[in-house]
């Protein structure tokens, strides 16, 4: 509980009791009326004032002018006799009950949000002529040996180059499995050190490492308004004033009407107080709350699960979605290439494997990883004088006299070389030399443990279509596909193929339903541009796929794209519920305090009893079920 929390619940606490004591005490007239006004400005005296600084900056209709005017206008109706003055502090009281409940949901979801917020680290150890220094993470450079002991957040992206420890990744991706951490493993910042030392190089500057990169997507989470907030937002600046002018026609026109057309009395303080009461039901709290609280909940609880939402209005698009495209490399597979299969053709093994390595010299692809990996120490790779690299093709590289080309049978056609073709299941490379074809590799690439889940869970929650895309051959597309049971498979499709296939399936798809593409590579940034959707790989995924995406998962594991899926739904659920609870109760509520069949308790009930259950129904956005994981 925070300070301010404190002190408004000692102030609840003390006008409840002065309140019940003043019930009992025989006093009257002006002493009476003195003596509940102290209980009154304790549990008032902020809602006055908020609502007189809104009446100087000409924006005087919102909830602290209803409640200001609707229990000084009781005080008056009790002063002349009419009333009680229990009514006006029992408003403000209820009212401020309602204010705490509601700033404390807040705080419960904003503490999971806080919680990731820890990962920001305070400094960065650096080792300055035989010393440890700790610096500003922002003054640290690229390339900087950085020192992280145990127990202490890593505070910049990098790779390890020496030590050994166990890595808390838990305020990162949601989950309490700890990962190992050895000599050349790629660590992020973010994750905390729990065992041994270790020696970081870093790869990144501070400002573009993965934790800068998370508290910058979850500080601007809130400024992106969903639909139902922006409604909200209209409907307030305009319910509030004509409510205001619909309660002033209560307490005139009936009155001026009796006097006028039936000779009758004109009971002033009657039709008075029936305005006033009026103008409590009618008060937007209950909406204008709830609706913006259960999407920060629902991001909170997101965060929580190591899943980023960039907005609320992301996660009500999520709700509808019907169709959700993967990529496949990184995505519904690991990312992790070995070679599989070598077939040469006049040539051995080993010399085809290091040609088709020293093509791919420069390469930063996993496939080119693979290739050294498979190739190892005992052979030496010699770089290439030049590279020409063909798009969705491959590499035709010089290597001091001879031209080596090694990519797909795309670029096998486009050199006019004659190969033999390999159908094996995986990414095949063909290699030729000199236009001679030298033979084939076979790259194969392990699926997710979790995709298979992943596919079914989505199919189980109404997903109406899964597809996947991927540059890979149509035998190794068509193997992944049919394990995992995905609905519609496009294979050997260039980067632009990729974004046309998605522009054509955003054209068939049906009124009002959203398309999410999953990606995790720098070339999938188009296309999760494209989409209704963006999800991006966070843990693996690139830099530029992480900024063009609207939801990133921050371990990779696409199980949490059913998860992401479930938490919209249910916030957009409960956004409704609120919407049609607070708005069926007060039109009920409104009608009978005109017809004065509501007393002003009737009123605290429509207001502050709905504006309190509205609450504590956003506080369910926070609570997501886990879908089960493949043991």
């Amino acid at each position: 509980m925070t300070k301010k929390q404190k002190k408004n619940l000692i102030r609840i606490i003390i006008s409840s009791v002065l309140m019940i004591v003043l019930m009992f005490l025989p006093v009257t007239g002006w002493l009476r009326f003195a003596l509940f006004m102290v209980p009154y400005l304790i549990i008032g005296y902020d809602i006055l004032i908020k609502a007189g600084k809104g009446i100087i900056n000409l924006q005087p209709f919102d909830e602290c002018f209803l409640m200001a005017l609707a229990t000084a206008g009781a005080l008056v109706i009790a002063v002349t006799g009419d009333g009680d003055y229990l009514e006006a502090i029992a408003v403000m009281l209820f009212y401020q009950i309602g204010e705490w409940f509601q700033s404390y949901a807040v705080g419960k979801s904003r503490r999971n949000i806080s919680e990731l917020m820890d990962i920001r680290p305070d400094y960065a150890n650096v080792e300055l002529n035989g010393n440890i220094e700790q610096v500003d993470p922002d003054e640290v450079e690229t390339g900087t040996i950085i020192i992280v002991k145990p127990g202490e957040k890593i505070p910049i992206d990098g790779i390890v180059v020496e030590g050994r420890s166990t890595l808390n990744t838990s305020a990162l991706t949601g989950e309490s499995i700890p990962r190992d951490a050895a000599p050349g493993d790629e660590v992020i910042s973010g994750c905390v050190n729990i065992s041994g030392l270790l020696r970081i190089r870093t790869t990144k500057e501070f400002e573009e490492s993965t934790a800068s990169k998370i508290l910058d997507l979850v500080e601007n989470a809130s400024s992106r308004k969903s639909r139902s907030e922006a409604f909200i937002t209209r409907f307030a600046r305009i319910y509030t004033p004509a409510v205001v002018f619909s309660a002033l026609m209560v307490a005139i026109l009936p009155p001026v009407f009796s006097m006028l057309f039936i000779s009758s009395p004109a009971n002033w303080s009657m039709w008075i107080y029936r305005a006033l009461t009026f103008l409590v039901i009618s008060c937007p709290c209950a909406l204008v709350i709830s609706v913006p609280l259960s999407f920060f909940a629902g991001i909170g609880g997101a965060s929580r699960n190591g899943i980023l939402v960039k907005g609320s209005n992301y996660l009500e698009q999520l709700s509808r979605t019907k169709i959700v495209v993967f990529d496949k490399t990184g995505t519904l597979t690991k990312g992790v290439f070995e070679v599989t299969q070598v077939c040469p053709e006049g040539i051995e093994k080993k010399e085809l494997l290091r040609l088709t390595a020293a093509a791919e010299h420069y390469s930063t692809h996993p496939i080119a990883h693979s290739l050294r990996k498979a190739v190892g120490n005992d052979m030496y790779i010699e770089a290439p004088d030049s590279v020409d690299e063909i798009i969705g093709c491959g590499i035709i590289a010089k290597i001091g006299e001879d031209m080596v080309a090694a990519g797909n049978s795309r670029l096998m056609d486009k050199c006019g070389i004659e190969y033999k073709s390999n159908e094996s299941a995986g990414t095949v490379i063909y290699t030729a030399k000199n236009n001679k074809y030298l033979g084939s590799i076979v790259i194969s690439d392990a699926i997710r443990p979790t995709s298979s889940d992943a596919i079914a869970e989505l199919k189980k929650s109404g997903i109406r279509k899964t597809v996947m895309l991927t540059g890979d051959s149509l035998s190794a597309a068509k193997q992944i596909s049919q394990k995992l049971g995905i609905d519609e498979m496009y294979s050997e499709l260039l980067p632009g193929d990729k974004v046309e296939e998605v522009e054509r399936l955003l054209s068939e798809k049906r009124k009002g339903e959203i398309l999410a593409f999953a990606g995790d590579g720098i070339n999938d940034a188009p296309v999760l541009s494209r989409a209704d959707i963006g999800i991006a790989m966070g843990a693996m995924g690139s830099d530029a796929a992480i900024e063009a995406s609207d939801i990133v998962l921050m371990d990779d594991d696409p199980i949490k794209i059913s998860k992401a899926i479930a938490i919209s739904r249910k916030c957009v659920r409960i956004v409704n519920e609120n919407i049609w609870f607070s708005i069926g109760i007060k039109v009920i509520c409104l009608v009978l305090g005109a017809l004065g069949l509501a007393n002003m308790w009737a009123a605290i009930f429509a207001d502050v009893g709905v504006m309190v259950l509205a609450v504590l129904n956003s506080v369910r956005a926070l609570i997501v079920k886990q879908p089960k994981k493949a043991k």
